[in-house]
């Protein structure tokens, strides 16, 4: 009856509205699953467990910082000043196939747009990042770092195996997916064991870096070269200014 199905239409309208309310609620998925300390603040605090956040694109922003934002990774002697870096906030699609909203970087400010043009393209290309902190997370270790197969970019030391300065230390340089890519020594050896098995760059694994995939040909677009195509020993994560 007409009174009956208008009551009908009402009750279904009313359950539809509650469930499209409740749509697009979700937890925290984590950072690839593990948890791990978030960049310091102006301050030097550090909170803990990376957000993935579903995000419709890519978003990325600049800011300047201060000696108080690097307390590990920056020191007076270093060769360039905080106030010629610069931080970049922005988005990075992860391991777990999710958008992460947080991911940072400090690099020279001469190249932050730039490099901001190369992540937006291995976001678009999907290409899947484990985490992205500051170097300072890890109290400024290199070591500990890869060990979290973290990317990350400025750090004021010396390149391996060398007394002097790394690209790193200019701002000029970015590891990425430190422990699928990892660092490979003339002689083939691998510091960091749970990342022995990606010294064969036959390994289809996410994240792995190819000969002129498109990681390498984004960075290629700026001028950056890679890591993996030196002679001798072979740095898999490491894309640079000066390809060194």
């Amino acid at each position: 009856m007409p009174g009956r199905t208008l009551l009908r239409t009402a009750a279904f309208m009313t359950v539809f509205a509650v469930a499209a309310t409740a749509c697009g609620q979700d937890k925290d998925g984590g950072n690839g699953g593990t948890a791990s300390a978030t960049p310091p603040t102006a301050t030097g605090s550090v909170s803990v467990s990376p957000s993935a956040n579903p995000s419709p694109g890519f978003r990325a922003s600049v800011h300047r910082v201060s000696a108080a934002d690097l307390p590990h990774s920056w020191h007076k002697g270093c060769p360039v000043a905080p106030s010629g870096l610069r931080r970049i906030d922005m988005t990075y699609w992860g391991m777990d196939d999710r958008t992460h909203d947080n991911g940072q970087l400090v690099v020279n400010a001469k190249v932050a747009d730039d490099l901001v043009k190369v992540f937006r393209k291995l976001y678009d290309n999907r290409y899947p990042i484990r985490r992205m902190e500051l170097v300072d997370v890890y109290k400024g270790s290199d070591f500990d770092s890869i060990e979290a197969d973290n990317t990350s970019a400025f750090n004021c030391r010396n390149a391996t195996g060398s007394g002097s300065w790394s690209q790193h230390a200019y701002g000029l340089a970015v590891d990425i997916n430190t422990c699928e890519n990892p660092y490979v020594t003339a002689g083939g050896e691998v510091a960091h064991k749970h990342c022995v098995k990606y010294k064969n760059r036959d390994n289809r694994d996410p994240g792995v870096i190819h000969d002129g995939d498109k990681t390498v040909r984004a960075f290629a677009s700026i001028g950056w070269g890679w890591g993996g195509v030196w002679n001798g020993a072979r740095d898999y994560q490491h894309f640079s200014s000066n390809a060194r």
